[in-house]
């Protein structure tokens, strides 16, 4: 076996073995990410405002074919979610210092480039260099760490065995001619990304990955989580920007760009506050840190959507504040926050073994006000004022409740 108890000794919330480690991170290696790390986020910036620019398109359809577009969509993030937690797995298991898995990330950064470059025709007639591109750098990845890794070798080849089956759906999909078809190959791809990495990818002779028994840097992880979401609110400014900037400076405008913002100031301050600035001392301190950290890539994956599919709602009703609002727009204005707000509870879940009761009634607020604000034939802007109206009830609710109360500590249930 790769992994066995009796070669590692904890330390920091994670563990280093006490004799040849190849890669694999020391006490000695910072917890710091990376420069070259923060580089590769940037990759995700440019494509971030690709999906959201093509679910943008997707809520200016026909509503007959929205869920399918949108649906493509979905998936075309989905694949650069996993490319980009997939890398920091990695480099929180293995020192991103060493000259190999420095080339990990720049062979993945640039995969994923060309991935953001394919999005807008990611489901047409690019869709072969998208499927491409996510296979080259997902399972090239793992064939080159079961070369150059041999301490691992066996975790890689587990991993090389579930990505060379989702790699034929990916494919076939893109050479496919028919939609629908690709539709089903790559959802049927991306079920088993996630499900691999869920289950320790179990594989014929090999069993499956102990999980609870990897090595991992706790901190360094967490903070690769929050520096994602900071990159996913800084394209959100972006397309704020970017929309106020070519429309006049009308009070009505003006106003949807000032909700806008302060909507995107909120939700940053909804994610920080408690379980937010306790990530690191979480994973650190959880039973199984390597666990809680894969979980934890499913609450950031959807806070993240929430806070893309919220950008989007920016641009509807930054650029027609007052016009109709259609039961579509509805779905980016409010359920943008919806769905981070429900990511937010369950991060939370994950962080202190809890649910804080404003998170849960701004969940019940923004569910109550949809049917009350189509009925009410309200503007886009007041929508989206009264999101935000419930976001700041959230952050004052915790800012009441924290006063008084001694500091928290992370009580992880994994």
């Amino acid at each position: 076996m790769d992994e066995g108890p009796g070669d590692w000794f904890r330390w920091g919330g994670r563990m280093t073995g006490a004799g040849d480690i190849g890669l694999l991170r020391t006490e000695a290696t910072s917890q710091r990410a990376t420069f070259l790390e923060l580089f590769f986020d940037l990759v995700f910036v440019f494509a971030l405002t690709r999906v959201s620019q093509r679910l943008i398109t997707d809520f200016s359809t026909d509503r007959r074919i929205l869920f399918s577009e949108a649906g493509q969509t979905l998936l075309l993030f989905l694949a650069l979610w996993l490319v980009w937690s997939f890398t920091a797995l990695v480099t929180s298991r293995l020192d991103p210092d060493r000259p190999e898995i420095q080339f990990v990330v720049i062979a993945s950064m640039f995969g994923a480039m060309v991935m953001a470059v394919a999005v807008p025709q990611g489901f047409n007639e690019r869709a072969v260099v998208f499927a491409g591109a996510y296979v080259a750098v997902q399972l090239g990845r793992s064939v080159f760490l079961a070369v150059v890794h041999q301490r691992e070798r066996i975790l890689s080849l587990r991993v090389i065995f579930w990505l060379g089956m989702s790699a034929v759906l990916w494919l076939l999909g893109g050479v496919t001619a028919h939609h629908g078809v690709r539709g089903v190959l790559w959802t049927l791809a991306v079920a088993l990304d996630f499900a691999g990495a869920a289950s320790g990818w179990p594989t014929p002779k090999l069993g499956r990955s102990r999980v609870a028994e990897w090595s991992i840097a706790g901190e360094h992880l967490a903070e690769r989580y929050q520096q994602f979401l900071l990159v996913t609110l800084g394209e959100s400014i972006l397309v704020i920007g970017l929309t106020f900037s070519g429309e006049n400076f009308a009070l009505d405008r003006t106003t949807a760009f000032l909700v806008a913002f302060l909507t995107t100031v909120l939700l940053w301050r909804v994610y920080f506050h408690r379980a937010g600035q306790l990530l690191p001392a979480a994973i650190t301190s959880a039973r199984q840190p390597a666990r809680l950290g894969i979980a934890m890539t499913y609450t950031h994956l959807l806070m993240v959507a929430g806070i893309v599919l919220a950008s989007v709602g920016y641009e509807l009703f930054v650029t027609t504040p007052l016009g109709r609002t259609t039961p579509v727009w509805l779905y980016a204005i409010l359920g943008g926050p919806v769905v981070f707000l429900a990511g937010r509870a369950l991060f939370e879940y994950q962080v202190v073994g809890s649910i804080s009761w404003p998170r849960i009634i701004g969940l019940v607020l923004l569910a109550l006000i949809a049917p009350a604000m189509t009925l009410g034939h309200l503007p886009p802007v007041a929508i989206a004022a009264a999101v935000a109206a419930v976001l700041a009830g959230i952050v004052a609710a915790d800012a009441l409740r924290a006063r008084g109360r001694a500091t928290d500590l992370p009580t992880p249930p994994i």
